[in-house]
């Protein structure tokens, strides 16, 4: 093992360790990250002298902060295609997680973010910490909730996870074992005894039994006392309508809510929306991640995308200029359009066989 590569691997007792490894990027995702992973996984499901995975990511600062977007980013300046060749593995990975046949023990430390969620919240055992930060912040570089993000938003309780989507909001543990996103606090201190004891850990019960030993409560954290708010105004059809009634509820916080949500890009708000409630209706994951690859797609081609993430990572002027500017701009149609079957190069998860190595 070359501890430069980007994704380390190594096998302690019966549980294979699959530990993200650009730590000044706080692990940030790249196409080679994700074929290696997914190797890894494909082989663990063979050999059965391995009985779980634990995925964590090296530093103090995350398990990982999502894609590279500063890739993204000149592959759409450039009229590239590099980037839909990374969704398309990236999202076959996504599912492959989803439906890993083992214990698959996702440590989601510190910051998690977008392509973090996909290869830990997709896992059977999802532990986070105090210091977890997790979120899907895609409307604010332009883009919407992709890596299966928008399957589990949609399962969230109530609005919680449109909320989540529209806004970008980062959540603390207790609010992401709420929206079900996590399934197990554990404080950050106790994160080395627990991966040691893993190692002794040969079968699925006596992973879960160990994992269930260093749980604990996870301190309060602030979706559930918004509960009623939340629910009333993202209730509504569209989201102008959520907007107006986020600003005339009375609750300051919401009305601090509808000025972030109007910072985003409006085109991808609008997409999200549709997306989130669309994925209510799909309900598996391949059929969820099918879909986010037809709405990536149509997205790498509009100026919101490299926009955003100009404003907000490569010149950091928080100024971008969207287009269309306004939410009553953007029509039916132009969300529509996202949604329109890519023939030929769709992701093919749901009619596909299952992914064979």
């Amino acid at each position: 093992m070359n501890h430069e590569d980007p994704v380390l691997l190594h096998t302690v007792g019966h549980v294979l360790h699959i530990t993200l490894n650009r730590p000044r990027a706080i692990n940030a995702l790249t196409h080679p990250m994700v074929r290696l992973i997914d190797e890894a996984l494909a082989a663990a499901e063979r050999d059965d002298s391995v009985t779980a995975v634990l995925i964590t990511g090296a530093g103090q600062r995350g398990l990982c902060a999502g894609g590279d977007i500063r890739a993204i980013y000149e592959d759409a300046r450039a009229g590239g295609r590099t980037s839909v060749g990374f969704w398309r593995d990236e999202y076959r990975l996504n599912a492959r997680i989803g439906r890993f046949p083992k214990p698959y023990v996702a440590v989601m430390d510190g910051i998690v973010m977008g392509g973090g969620v996909g290869v830990s919240a997709h896992g059977s055992i999802r532990i986070v910490t105090e210091r977890s930060r997790i979120a899907m912040p895609e409307t604010g570089i332009g883009f919407v909730p992709d890596v299966g993000g928008t399957h589990l938003l949609a399962s969230a309780p109530g609005e919680l996870g449109t909320h989540l989507a529209l806004t970008g909001d980062a959540i603390g543990a207790a609010d992401a074992l709420l929206c079900g996103l996590a399934d197990h606090f554990v404080p950050s201190q106790r994160l080395a005894d627990l991966v040691r004891d893993l190692a002794g850990s040969a079968t699925p019960a006596e992973i879960a039994g160990t994992v269930q030993r260093y749980a604990t409560a996870a301190p309060a954290g602030e979706l559930a006392a918004q509960r009623d708010w939340i629910d009333a105004c993202y209730a509504a059809r569209s989201v102008e309508e959520i907007v107006d009634r986020l600003q005339n509820c009375g609750v300051p916080t919401a009305k601090e809510t509808a000025e972030t949500i109007l910072a985003k890009s409006p085109t991808a708000l609008k997409t999200t929306l549709a997306s989130v409630r669309s994925a209510r209706r799909l309900g598996t994951l391949e059929a969820v991640l099918d879909q986010e690859y037809r709405v990536s797609c149509v997205a790498f081609t509009r100026p919101d995308l490299a926009e955003g993430v100009r404003a907000q990572i490569i010149d950091k002027d928080r100024n971008p200029q969207w287009r269309p500017a306004r939410l009553t701009e953007v029509t039916d149609a132009d969300v529509a359009a996202f949604f329109e079957p890519l023939g030929d190069h769709e992701l093919g998860l749901v009619r596909a066989d299952p992914v064979t190595d």
